[in-house]
């Protein structure tokens, strides 16, 4: 327990005896602060969040309103493509039924305004009927995607395919077709109706989605067929492994979310579903940016007046705070000359304490810690490890490099000493000359050659050059000793003595080495270790 005369307990003393309202006026004027300023956070969050949310479901009613348009478009194409399948499956198309056909198809295409046009192909891919005024001749569309597809399957649902241009007229259009069948339900043709990529694109471009706003169609399997902003180049381009597709739709068919889209980096709020009964995919997204523009714009303008209130409150406060420091200036004034004067009185004590070269504590503070803790030692029935460090053929080092450098390698060393006092009781200290000690309270004899092993390698892993060593770099010789001193039979001197005594027969072993004292009595518990 520290000394309540100790310089830390009058300061503390000093600082609780006298009340001042400096303190909690500080404290009251930076909570007032604060929770305007956090009220105006949360308000600014909040209309963030409602902003976004309101965002999500105008966009989701957008993409239900593309869903929607999208299915009616190909449902009406796909209803006309039903009825000339049957009627063909069922009547053929001789040369008396093909007049009646193309008036019929040339009607239906003027009483639906999507519809490029619609086409019956043979088996081979020549060009039976259409809705054109004049046929065509030697045209042949066996190369086509929905022909091939058709060719191969023999299901008699719907097919869209990707976007092509026409080859009667040039235009980008969407197709949607169906098999024809022979009456043995071999594949007899295909049955196609063209949508107008136009007819879409009028349709997107009524809604007012921001000039980063977006707006997409696609199959089911990812290939775009028409995108707003429109962009020639990215029709039919395959999408599938996009977000969208890959971590939403892939999850299930309507939903909402933020997504950075990988055609143009920008970070959309982004409604999607996929059409019923076709296989088509739908999304209409908002630039979060531009959502967010409004609202950004009013949250800097309340920041601005809420931070000239705030800095308003702040300017009251330290004005009010000043008067209250005024009062007890020359009082402080005088607490703290009083201070600095125990804190100078302090600091002369501990450099009376402490080694000027190394850092360590000198040989003064060293003995006064060695009789406290022998004594300590013996009340408490523990043991006290002793370590002496002596470097190395350190005369000759002195000799080849100089007495400055000798002090430099000594300071070295010292770091090394100082950073093996893991303990608060622990203490490392000059014992003079190029001898260092190491004492360490509650310590047995293995734990202490422990740690006398840890500062040789370490010192040793220095790789402070030294020739006049044989291992060519600054080495130490260690002594250590460590027993429980009995009460009025062990003195202080004996632990240094056997420690020196083992410091001698490790330098007379070789050098670099750790040697413990010579045999002597110890408790039991002792020499159980020193066999483990």
């Amino acid at each position: 327990m520290a000394d309540s005369n100790s310089l830390p307990a009058r300061l503390m003393s000093s600082g609780f005896k006298r009340f001042s309202l400096a303190p909690m006026a500080i404290t009251f004027v930076i909570v007032v602060c604060m929770s305007l300023l956090a009220t105006q956070l949360w308000m600014a969050w909040r209309a963030r969040d409602v902003q976004l949310n309101e965002t999500a479901r105008e966009s989701a009613n957008l993409a239900q309103s593309v869903a929607q348009h999208a299915y009616d478009t190909i449902k009406e194409a796909d209803t006309a493509l039903v009825g000339l399948v049957e009627r063909i499956e069922k009547d053929g198309v001789s040369d008396l039924e093909l007049p009646r056909i193309h008036t019929l198809l040339a009607m239906r295409v003027k009483e639906l305004p999507q519809l490029h046009g619609i086409f019956v192909y043979a088996k081979d891919g020549s060009w039976l009927v259409n809705s054109q005024e004049v046929l065509l001749a030697n045209l042949n569309n066996a190369d086509r995607e929905y022909f091939k597809y058709h060719q191969k399957n023999a299901e008699r649902g719907p097919h869209i395919g990707p976007p092509v241009r026409s080859k009667s007229t040039g235009d980008w259009i969407i197709t949607v077709s169906r098999r024809i069948n022979m009456p043995d339900g071999s594949f007899g043709g295909v049955a196609l109706a063209t949508i107008d990529m136009k007819y879409f694109k009028v349709f997107y471009d009524k809604f007012s989605i921001g000039e980063r706003g977006a707006i997409f169609i696609a199959t089911g399997e990812g290939i775009l067929l028409l995108r707003r902003p429109f962009d020639e180049k990215m029709l039919g381009k395959d999408i599938s492994q996009f977000p969208l597709f890959k971590d939403y739709l892939s999850k299930g068919p309507v939903g909402t979310a933020s997504i950075k889209s990988k055609l143009d980096g920008v970070t959309r709020i982004n409604s999607y579903r996929r059409v019923v009964e076709y296989p088509l995919a739908v999304s209409a997204a908002l630039s979060q940016d531009e959502v967010l523009g409004n609202w950004r714009r009013d949250v800097y303008l309340q920041f601005v007046v809420g931070g000239m209130l705030v800095l308003l409150i702040a300017y009251l406060g330290y004005r009010m705070v000043r008067q209250i420091n005024l009062r007890s200036k020359t009082e402080k004034k005088l607490m703290l000359a009083g201070i600095e004067l125990e804190l100078i009185n302090e600091t002369l004590s501990r450099l009376a304490c402490q080694d000027g070269l190394t850092g360590l504590a000198n040989r003064r503070h060293f003995d006064e810690s060695l009789m406290g803790e022998f004594n300590r030692a013996k009340r408490g029935e523990s043991a006290l490890g002793l370590i002496m460090i002596d470097v190395d053929f350190f005369k000759q080092y002195n000799d080849i490099y100089g007495h400055v450098a000798g002090d430099e390698c000594l300071r070295e060393i010292g770091k090394v000493v100082a950073y093996s006092m893991r303990r608060p009781g622990d203490l490392a200290a000059r014992y003079g000359g190029e001898e260092m000690v190491v004492l360490l309270p509650g310590t047995d004899l293995a734990g202490t050659l422990a740690v006398a092993e840890n500062i040789r390698g370490a010192v040793q892993s220095l790789g402070i050059a030294h020739t006049g060593n044989p291992l060519g770099v600054v080495t130490v010789s260690v002594g250590v000793e460590a027993f429980s001193p009995i009460h009025l039979e062990n003195q202080p001197i004996e632990l240094v003595e056997a420690a020196d005594k083992a410091l001698y027969q490790a330098k007379e072993s070789g050098r670099n080495q750790v040697r413990c004292a010579p045999s002597r009595r110890r408790d039991r518990d002792e020499r159980i270790t020193l066999v483990l």
